[in-house]
């Protein structure tokens, strides 16, 4: 059997989500992905040296396949992303999605259309703009959901739901001013009273309404607001009430 340094610490693919998020921020290790695509988790940078400069070069050659692969409007225009960022296997991805999607009551099918167009699940894409991971979050947002790596699919999904989530209620479930919020700002489709009529932005809402609402799909809503808790309370004369307000 293969004897490991103390300092490494390899495990699966799916534990990955589950040990960054047990981890308090000054005890986050570092990770990549070796030449067997394991992930190994690690205290100490120098592992990482061979498998950086290995995945540099392959990053390289195939950054044209990537930009013509359809990425959505902010890492279209994305530059090489640090190694840290690896992307995580889909299926596990995918699961990351459906439980937070639903933690947050968003229809994870959105939050798939809204990665799609937005990193074409690039969990290193950087745009040009400084956005960045997974939804693409740009550093204020980041800051604002307590995320301090943006690469780490479990932070970024989570603060990007939470956001989406939160713009949802905010326009009263209204999906295009949502995505425009997301894409452009709140304060833009406030001013506009709508979509702002910005090229950009009404690319994005379009691209991510097609995803979302492809041929032969249902969607009811795509988000739903969390029931309120009812209370019970007694009147002065005894009686006994249960109301949600």
């Amino acid at each position: 059997m293969k004897t490991l340094p103390m300092k490494t610490l390899l495990i699966t693919a799916a534990l990955c989500t589950a040990i960054g998020a047990a981890l308090p921020a000054r005890a986050q290790l570092s990770y990549y992905v070796d030449e067997q695509g394991n992930i190994v988790y690690t205290n100490d940078a120098s592992p990482r040296k061979a498998s950086t400069e290995k995945a540099a070069g392959e990053k390289s050659s195939a950054g044209s396949n990537l930009n013509g692969n359809g990425l959505g409007l902010r890492a279209a225009n994305s530059v090489p992303a640090p190694s840290f960022g690896q992307a995580l296997a889909p299926d596990v991805l995918h699961q990351l999605v459906q439980e937070t999607a639903q933690k947050h009551n968003v229809d994870p099918k959105l939050v798939s259309a809204v990665i799609s167009t937005e990193s074409n699940w690039n969990t290193s894409a950087i745009s040009r703009k400084g956005a960045q991971g997974l939804m693409q979050l740009v550093p204020e947002t980041a800051q604002h959901f307590g995320v301090y790596n943006p690469f780490d699919p479990a932070q970024n999904v989570d603060a990007g739901v939470r956001y989406l989530s939160m713009l949802l209620e905010r326009y009263n479930g209204d999906l295009p001013k949502a995505l425009a919020a997301y894409n452009a700002g709140p304060s833009a489709v406030d001013r506009w009273g709508g979509v702002p009529d910005y090229r950009e932005t009404r690319e994005y809402v379009r691209k991510v309404t097609s995803s979302y609402f492809q041929p032969g799909s249902e969607h009811k809503s795509p988000w739903r607001a969390a029931p309120k808790p009812i209370y019970r309370t007694t009147t002065d004369n005894g009686r006994v009430l249960f109301t949600n307000e």
